[in-house]
């Protein structure tokens, strides 16, 4: 018969052993930052025929931060998904070059030195989480209290003057931030911890009206309460895209939580319904779904090609392979160049190819935080991990949709590449939690002590 120890070096039933994936993911990293650093020389290249000055300073700053982020994995979390952090550094690196190359198009409001000072926060602050973080069900404790903290954060910006149209700002001297974009998390563990607790109250209780079993309000009402609360300041704000990102978030963890397809339809259909609702009765949503039915009806009225029609003509202008890093036009769709259109001016400059590229980097950034997710046994956890990588996935549909015209344009910002310090923060954060929950997803169970031996 084998011995307890070999049966643990075989790996425990139903867990393989997973060998830790460092040397990889270095050779990854280090992959990552050669092509954010080759995109910055592009750039200098196409626009001025030399190599830029800065090339050698972005390229180590990328490259320290990459490096120490890899560290920490190595040292606290050796059994992490090796593809997290690589991605996350590829797609800030290529947000950084492309609001480099933006800026030097508007001289007189550069962007690219801050989105770096904010990318290093968040790379801190992924720094502080996967060293502190010993244990993600530690959040499950403290959910209550995070829901009220995100709703506090929500309504803050509701006393200060509205930004283009949206209360989502909270500007403070030269400093301003979205605190809806750390809410976002806080509301992703309230509905972990939550729906972990009452999920099957939530699948097998309830009543049932055709083919769908509605649970019982006792169960639901507490946690539809607190999303309508989050959902209707959200409206007075006039922040349609969170609206969306929480509605989205809402319905794919209880539909995970309780395995019951019918709530996506209604959630598809009570979206439907809130999205008319709002865009009749707000003048300013009601706008851009006018420039959404008709992106060419400025044109045609004399007006001028609006953001939606400009961001339309870069997209057809790129074609196949793109115009080169630096070539383009898209700064002509005007002040949100850099943040809600900055997709415009990946599609012009790098093509259909590149978008390509693009899409699917983050199709695997969230396949891999599903994946964490399965592998995790507790509920909780599953459900976090499964929130978090939805997060990124929602937000990821409603920008593109937008900048596409495939849905009204929501004004939020395109994880990682966007400028918006809040965001790429807040993006930084996810990634950590989700390397700190493969590592624990992964991690080899623990081999028996030496001295249990089987008896004959």
């Amino acid at each position: 018969m084998a011995s307890p120890s070999a049966v643990a070096r075989a790996g425990a039933p139903g867990r393989r052993l997973v060998k830790s994936r460092r040397n990889t993911e270095l050779a990854l990293v280090l992959g990552s930052v050669l092509i954010a650093v080759f995109g910055y020389i592009e750039v200098g290249v196409n626009i001025d025929g030399e190599v830029p000055s800065g090339a050698a300073g972005y390229g180590a700053a990328l490259g320290v931060l990459a490096l120490l982020a890899h560290g920490v994995i190595r040292w606290k979390a050796p059994y992490a998904d090796p593809l997290l952090l690589p991605i996350a550094i590829l797609l800030n690196g290529i947000g950084l070059v492309v609001i480099y190359r933006l800026d030097r198009a508007t001289p007189k409001s550069e962007a690219a030195p801050t989105q770096l000072l904010w990318s290093t926060l968040g790379v801190a602050l992924f720094i502080g989480v996967v060293v502190l973080l010993r244990d993600h069900r530690i959040l499950q404790r403290y959910a209550y209290l995070g829901a009220l903290a995100a709703l506090v954060l929500l309504i803050l910006p509701i006393f200060f003057p509205p930004v283009y149209g949206s209360r989502i700002w909270i500007v403070i001297g030269p400093i301003s931030f979205q605190p809806g974009e750390f809410a976002k998390i806080l509301l992703a563990v309230f509905f972990a911890a939550y729906l972990a607790v009452h999920r099957d109250a939530l699948a097998l209780t309830g009543k049932k009206v055709w083919k769908f079993q509605f649970p019982r309000g006792r169960d639901l009402g507490p946690v539809l309460l607190i999303w309508a609360a989050f959902v209707g300041v959200l409206v007075l704000e006039t922040d349609l895209g969170t609206s969306l990102l929480f509605f989205g978030l809402f319905v794919v963890m209880l539909y995970v939580a309780t395995a019951r397809s019918g709530w996506i339809a209604i959630g598809l259909f009570l979206a439907a319904v809130g999205a008319v609702a709002v865009g009749w009765l707000s003048p300013h949503v009601h706008s851009r779904v006018t420039d959404w039915l008709d992106p060419l009806g400025s044109i045609a009225a004399g007006q001028g090609a609006n953001q939606i029609a400009q961001s339309l003509f870069s997209f057809a202008w790129g074609g196949v392979l793109g115009t080169g890093l630096g070539l383009g036009h898209s700064i002509l769709i005007g002040f949100a160049a850099k943040s809600d259109f900055i997709l415009a001016t990946i599609g012009e400059e790098l093509g259909l190819v590149g978008l390509i590229a693009l899409f699917l980097l983050y199709a695997l950034l969230i396949s891999r935080g599903f994946r964490t997710g399965i592998a995790l046994r507790d509920p909780f956890g599953r459900l976090l991990a499964i929130g978090l990588a939805a997060i990124v996935g929602i937000q990821l549909f409603v920008v593109a949709g937008g900048v596409l015209d495939l849905i009204p344009l929501t004004g939020m910002t395109l994880p990682f590449i966007a400028q918006g310090g809040s965001s790429v923060v807040t993006n930084w954060i996810i990634v950590a939690l989700l390397v700190r929950m493969s590592d624990q997803a992964r991690r080899p169970a623990p081999e028996p002590a030496a001295d249990l031996v089987e008896q004959p």
